[in-house]
């Protein structure tokens, strides 16, 4: 399977509130299925605090995460919402691999983005998932997903 490898909503070509193209093709390569998915995910669910939901992200209140992630997954016919969160953390993981690499080789924007503290950034979205797991399902975290010191999240 080609999948887009970066695939969020900057990259969708919208008419009003519609998608009618996608762009930017320049992190294709073949991967799973759920890869795209997982990506999208963290933007459309999405897997943000509420305040960068609120700045960035542009909602106009915090948004219904388990909501939003269930619509999604019955919509795409996915079965395990838990599954998917589990994918989007695993992807999250990933991109900060793929930023270290390409920066590492030079490449821009990463180069910069890296001299710049994205890693650090991008570290905290993963730790912030991992934490708040419960605002995307009841599925009880996984032992290395409770935070420092808690018992029974």
């Amino acid at each position: 399977m080609v999948c887009h490898g970066d695939f969020g909503p900057w990259n969708v070509v919208w008419r009003g509130h519609r998608p009618v193209g996608l762009i930017d093709f320049d992190f294709a390569r073949p991967a799973a299925r759920l890869d795209d998915v997982a990506y999208a995910l963290e933007y459309v669910a999405p897997f943000r605090d509420d305040a960068e939901c609120l700045r960035w992200l542009g909602h106009r209140t915090p948004p219904d995460r388990r909501r939003r992630l269930e619509l999604f997954c019955d919509a795409y016919g996915l079965s395990s919402t838990s599954g998917m969160v589990d994918a989007v953390i695993a992807r999250q993981r990933q991109n900060i691999e793929l930023v270290r690499h390409l920066a590492g080789r030079g490449h821009e924007p990463q180069a910069t983005w890296v001299a710049e503290g994205l890693l650090g950034e991008l570290d905290g979205r993963v730790a912030w998932s991992r934490t708040h797991r419960h605002l995307f399902t009841d599925a009880p975290c996984s032992p290395e997903d409770r935070p420092a010191g808690r018992r029974g999240y």
